[in-house]
């Protein structure tokens, strides 16, 4: 990556444009204020928070994971869209980063990240010209991106003819192609060999592109661990490996020097990797690609009831990936017995695959800290969370509490600048752009 694009985020002020920074941090530079490492109870609510322990650990555990059984990790970005985590996702061994709109592409290219896979159709004209412009001006940039019918490979190839001359045979840099597939039922990607086939032959008689590989998304396909749900997402994977032989019988990646399989969200990358890496007779060396990218921070609900780390541990949770988000918030008011509000709500954290976890409590009248035990968060509003508890764990207005989330891929958008947090203190300050 670009360590100068990097180090200048700490040029940046801290101000009214960050939530949590209280107006006494205002008109310091990120790099002083990380230098000072504030302690976590000079900030203000709402806050969304970082774990640093955390973080590590699972950078660590999915680099040593995707090594030991040969597949290479290209994280998904818009989980996180921070530059901060991608360089460390990167300097633990990954190949690249997969981004979902050619809004993240321009993201991960103002930092420096030379491979990056777009795992969605790419027709708009304007990004086409901008990514084959791209690709000439840096030598080490690397492209992919997905296709899933013959209309979309012709607008590509127009598009791209247009902004440039086709280049001649064996010269040129190429936008790489990835027939997407896809199965009834859910998102892009053809769902037949022979769509697939159609598709991977545009793309190899078109001038600018070269066709490179098969993949998809598996993990829109299921939404849980039970039998029916890993049949379904092992019946797409099968169908993955099917196409990409077909494909390969026929010659159609040819002019390619790899073929690259690619899969993976965060629920069942175990039953991907098994997928990618498993002997297939293929006329070229095949790069297995697995695209997790939740992994980074892991959640509180979500993921920890579907990662296979927690299927490996009987579903405890207790191994594995560890949840490195949270979100405080202040108890503002007691209006009734057994409520409490708290001043976060769903601008602040997210909701849609399940509500925060509260974990504890620091009082604010000495600072104890109390671990939460039948405490539930029952509602969000816009500014507002709904605490429901016991009389054993009653709160008190003005108490600060934590909150794990589920979903992290909707939790960062919400933030703009993070803290990382060790000891109770400040150590690093993680800028996202969405």
């Amino acid at each position: 990556m670009d360590d100068a694009a990097l180090a200048a985020l700490g040029a940046e002020s801290v101000d009214w444009r960050f939530k949590g920074f209280p107006s006494v941090f205002h008109g310091r530079t990120v790099a002083d204020l990380v230098a000072a490492k504030p302690a976590l109870a000079e900030f203000s609510t709402p806050l969304m928070m970082l774990d640093a322990g955390a973080l590590e650990h699972n950078i660590a555990l999915m680099a040593d994971y995707c090594a030991q059984r040969g597949v290479d990790l290209a994280p998904h970005g818009k989980t996180t869209m921070a530059p901060q985590l991608f360089a460390r996702q990167l300097a633990a061994g990954a190949w690249g980063i997969t981004a979902a709109t050619i809004a993240h592409v321009r993201v991960y290219r103002r930092f420096g990240v030379n491979t990056v896979l777009l795992g969605n159709e790419l027709i708009d004209p304007d990004a086409l010209t901008w990514i084959a412009r791209e690709l000439e001006r840096d030598a080490g940039f690397r492209f992919l991106c997905f296709a899933d019918s013959v209309e979309g490979v012709a607008l590509m190839e127009s598009a791209l003819r247009d902004a440039t001359p086709a280049p001649a045979p064996g010269t040129g840099r190429l936008i790489e192609v990835i027939v997407d597939l896809g199965l009834p039922g859910g998102r892009t990607g053809c769902r037949d060999i022979e769509t697939a086939v159609a598709v991977g032959r545009a793309v190899r008689d078109a001038a600018n592109l070269r066709l490179v590989g098969v993949g998809g998304f598996e993990g829109a396909l299921a939404g849980d661990r039970s039998p029916a749900a890993l049949e379904r997402i092992r019946s797409y994977l099968r169908f993955v490996r099917k196409t990409a032989a077909a494909m390969d019988e026929l010659g159609l990646f040819d002019e390619a020097e790899e073929i690259v399989l690619t899969a993976g969200g965060s629920a069942y990358f175990d039953d991907v990797v098994d997928a990618l890496t498993a002997p297939l007779s293929l006329s070229r060396p095949v790069r297995p690609v697995l695209r997790s990218g939740a992994y980074v921070t892991h959640d509180d609900g979500h993921y920890r009831r579907l990662t296979p780390f927690a299927v490996a541990d009987g579903g405890a949770g207790t191994t594995g990936f560890r949840p490195a988000l949270s979100v405080l918030g202040r108890v503002i008011s007691m209006p009734e017995p057994g409520l409490a509000l708290l001043d976060f709500g769903k601008r602040d954290a997210p909701i849609d695959l399940g509500p925060p976890e509260p974990h504890w409590l620091r009082r604010a009248t000495d600072g104890e800290r109390v671990e939460l035990t039948g405490c539930s968060i029952s509602g969000l509003a816009d500014q507002h969370a709904f605490l429901t508890h016991g009389p054993e764990t009653r709160p008190a207005v003005g108490d600060i509490v934590a909150c794990g989330i589920s979903h992290p891929c909707t939790a960062f958008d919400k933030w703009q600048l993070i803290p990382v947090v060790e000891d109770e203190h400040v150590v690093d300050l993680i800028r996202t752009f969405f």
